[in-house]
This record gives structure tokens, sequence and C-alpha cells, in this order.
């Protein structure tokens, strides 16, 4: 006669152990809960990349382009880099994340499918800024009738004056919002 364990055995012995890895290493649970982003969804691990839609010839698209600026709001930052990340559309899960850097100018621009909205908020891009001393999170919010920003977003940028506020532009089924950020 052979000596076999049952599914439901292997099944709790599977969660002892997991409960006390978890429970002996708590850095190892951190690890995979906790991120520096103070937003959902951020990924170091993003591809490089300017398109983030699903599919190309998707009608609900919106491009996002604009200038990164040091601290003063004047001086463009050239080859700064930028992470952006939302969730996909119709679904609970960051899919669509991307890094790009500006060009010599400081000027950044990707194409990405309209974000989908978390309950109880608007749909979002989250973006983190970085440059060689410092980097920084912020978010734009979008929707049917405009782009806007957080009170924390004109903290931390209204040295940019006239350039601080999102501008979106409609023109043939094609949606730009102009997004500057200053670090």
């Amino acid at each position: 006669m052979k000596n076999t364990t049952s599914r439901r055995l292997f099944m709790r012995n599977s969660a002892f152990a997991i409960t006390g890895l978890t429970v002996l290493t708590p850095s190892i649970a951190s690890a995979f809960t906790e991120s520096e982003s103070p937003f959902l969804g951020y990924n170091p691990y993003a591809e490089t990349k300017n398109d983030l839609r699903a599919g190309i010839f998707d009608s609900n698209s919106i491009t996002i382009k604009g200038t990164i600026y040091e601290k003063d709001g004047d001086t463009p930052i050239k080859n700064a880099s930028i992470e952006v990340w939302h969730l996909s559309p119709n679904s609970s899960k960051y899919r669509h994340r991307a890094k790009l850097q500006t060009d010599d100018v400081g000027n950044y621009e990707f194409i990405t499918d309209f974000p989908n909205k978390e309950e109880g908020k608007a749909p979002r891009i989250y973006f983190k800024v970085s440059n060689a001393e410092d980097s920084s999170f912020t978010e734009l919010i979008l929707n049917n009738s405009g782009a806007h920003i957080t009170c924390e977003h004109w903290k931390k940028n209204k040295q940019l004056g006239d350039k601080l506020f999102p501008k979106k532009e409609d023109f043939l089924n094609q949606s730009t919002v102009h997004f500057n950020i200053s670090i």
C-alpha cells in the first residue's frame, strides 16, 4: 500500500511555511508591498518607449507633451528621466507604463490610451521625474473637459508661473495635453 499525502495537508503545510517566512523576514514581505512612490502601480523596471497604446488605431488615445524645468521654473533640463504609468482602459491593472528621456531642450512627448479611473477618483497619469540631483512624483488628472493638477503639484511647481497649468487641446478626435514639471 502506498503512503500518499492529501492535497489538503499539502495546502496547510504550504500556508504554514509562507506565514513563517513572512513573520520571520518582514523585510522580504515589505519589499513586495512598498515602493518609493506615493502612488499605486509604480514599476521601476518599465520599458523605454513613447507609445503606450494597446492598439495603434485606438481612437481614444491622448498625447502628453511638455517641458521639464529646473527648480527656477525657467531653465529646461536635458536628458531628464521621466517614468509614467496609469490604469489600463477597462482594467484595474497598471499595464500602461514607460520610461522616457527629455531632449536637448527639455521636451518630452508620449501617446497613450485614455486611462481608466480608480474608484472615487478621476482618470489620472502618474509621473516620476528625475535628474542627477533630485526626483519628484506628481500626477495629471484628466477628464473630457480638460486636464488638471493637484494642490501638491501646484505647491511643488508654482514657480512655473504661466507654464504651470496643463492645457488640453482637441482636434479631429485627437487630444493633446501640454504638461510642464519642475524638479
